[in-house]
């Protein structure tokens, strides 16, 4: 059975309130020992509908493929930004998600009138803005952006893997699996994995 796309009902609500440029955001890769965490910020246009947005997590491969081609084409806006591992192990994962998420906000030409943010709230963002809990799956806008996010970072893991093809990162995409742990068993961590995410698992074959 087919899971329900997310629906406009957030934003067309914010819209009724008279906010005409309504942003989603949201981010991939919080939880990998490797790469980044990618966020992403998407307005969509009321006028030109996107079927089938949903929680990236939901969908195929393929079908994030073909709905970021559609939601880029079709977005009144979208932007990205990035946190490096070096900034995730300086900062903190939190803290360095937050400015990422801010930052990709804030990259939108022009700015959003109001915010929609996937579980958080953006502590110092000039703008309105509503923390949305399992915004991903409720909000077309987050789930557009959930969709961006995660095509970009799984086209910039297989870059990485590309370059170094120890560590599986074309299937695993930086992501604690087995078949992750047991390379990083053998090979030690990269320059591409944060140096503070150090799994129970890993301790004694890492130290």
């Amino acid at each position: 059975m087919a899971r329900p796309a997310a629906r406009r009902t957030i934003e067309n609500a914010v819209r009724r309130l008279g906010f005409a440029r309504v942003a989603g955001v949201d981010e991939v890769g919080r939880g990998c020992l490797a790469g980044p965490v990618v966020t992403a910020a998407v307005v969509l246009d009321p006028a030109r509908h996107v079927p089938g947005v949903r929680d990236s997590k939901l969908l195929t491969a393929a079908a994030r493929e073909r709905l970021y081609d559609r939601i880029v084409a079709a977005a009144a806006g979208w932007g990205l930004a990035w946190a490096s591992p070096a900034t995730i192990d300086q900062l903190n994962i939190h803290r360095a998600t937050l400015f990422a998420m801010q930052e990709a906000v804030m990259g939108l030409v022009p700015l959003p009138d109001f915010v929609l943010v996937d579980g958080f709230r953006l502590h110092g963002l000039a703008l309105p803005q509503r923390r949305v809990v399992g915004g991903d799956r409720r909000c077309a806008a987050i789930a557009a952006a959930s969709i961006v996010a995660k095509v970009t970072r799984d086209r910039y893991m297989r870059e990485l893997h590309d370059r170094d093809p120890r560590y599986g990162f074309d299937r695993h995409k930086g992501y604690a699996t087995a078949a992750h742990l047991a390379a990083v068993s053998r090979f030690g961590y990269s320059g591409v994995h944060r140096q503070s995410f150090r799994p129970p698992s890993l301790f004694d074959t890492l130290d």
